[in-house]
């Protein structure tokens, strides 16, 4: 079977695409994986042998600038009509479309040659792009049980697979909290500046010196971040990448972080309770965080009630009582198969 991938924009959307792209070429079909300027290379290194890369013009219209827009829905509009004409050539079987701005173009291809067409979404809240092309798809995957904002016109499909994710997180996953009063926060980026100004501001005014905490954060913040818990006689590891995410989340009782899909997800397969402070300016964030706290995983806490008196409060309450910690990582457990699901469906 010939099988078409679409996918682009960011990493969140390239990994799955890879995954399940590799298992469909062990599994004996041909695939060739699309992808825009912004991840060709990601996809390039990451493909599986034996899988075809093709380029498309795609980007977000999300800019404010009217311009930029028009700029990118004419790229969009240009990729739709060179894959329309591409498909009379290539013929795929199957179109498999991983969201974002890159999928649109390959999704609207398959519709006009009546190619049988799966969406994935990865997030509790599905996004623009992907609610834009649900009227020419026939299955939708999710990475959540429940996902807002689904068109209730909808004829697809709706069928919950999960997320797809690194193999050590798989290895990883029902690992039992090791019981060591270890913190993990996982920022690193700009949007993650409060975590670097609340998380150490807590853990002062704490009583309980004994948790020692691993802190990812941005580069330029890692000299003033090892200053200020050193001074406080606070143990850290103050670091600004994390190669081995899955065994640095193993080796914590409790995790801190934003909570775009992969990282709920990477948490639910590994089992560990969380407190995940959604980006305030991104819904999908808080859907995905809401979901994780249903399970009993954690915390959802909005970005303006993330305060270092509360967290102080609630970092005490559950280091004190690492049974309620021991709780909270059996809660969000979640199986993951979403590689095999995701095979099995597009395959069927």
């Amino acid at each position: 079977m010939k099988i078409w991938i679409a996918t682009g924009g960011t990493g969140g959307h390239v990994f799955p695409a890879l995954s399940v792209a590799t298992e469909l070429i062990a599994r004996g079909h041909r695939v060739t994986i699309s992808a825009d300027d912004r991840v060709r290379k990601m996809v390039k290194d990451g493909a599986p042998v034996g899988a075809k890369i093709t380029a498309i013009w795609a980007s977000g219209v999300g800019a404010k600038n009217r311009i930029k827009q028009i700029m990118s829905l004419s790229k969009i509009a240009l990729s739709a009509l060179w894959l329309v004409i591409r498909f009379v050539l290539v013929k795929p079987d199957r179109v498999v479309a991983f969201g974002g701005y890159a999928s649109v173009p390959v999704v609207f291809a398959a519709h006009v040659w009546k190619i049988p067409t799966y969406l994935h979404e990865q997030n509790a809240a599905i996004g623009r792009a992907n609610k834009f092309t649900m009227r020419w798809v026939k299955t939708l995957m999710t990475s959540f049980p429940n996902v807002d904002g689904i068109p209730s016109e909808t004829s697809a499909r709706i069928v919950y697979t999960g997320l797809p994710v690194r193999r050590e997180f798989i290895a990883a996953a029902g690992t039992p909290i090791p019981g060591s009063g270890k913190l993990l926060v996982t920022g690193g980026s700009l949007g993650a500046q409060i975590l670097d100004d609340v998380v150490p501001a807590a853990l002062i005014q704490m009583k309980n010196k004994k948790i020692f905490v691993t802190h990812q954060t941005r580069p330029e913040n890692v000299a003033k971040l090892q200053k200020l818990y050193a001074d406080n006689k606070i143990r850290a590891n103050v670091l600004s990448f994390i190669h081995d995410m899955a065994g640095t989340i193993v080796d914590a009782d409790l995790i801190i972080g934003r909570s775009g899909a992969s990282t709920v997800i990477e948490l639910e397969t590994i089992g560990r309770g969380a407190i995940l402070v959604p980006l305030n300016i991104n819904p999908d964030q808080a859907a995905n965080a809401n979901s994780f706290a249903r399970l009993g995983g954690g915390f959802a806490i909005p970005q303006a009630k993330f305060t270092p008196k509360w967290l102080a409060a609630t970092l005490t309450e559950l280091f004190d009582n690492p049974s309620r910690l021991e709780k909270m990582a059996k809660k969000s457990l979640v199986a993951n198969n979403a590689v095999q699901m995701i095979c099995d469906e597009i395959t069927k």
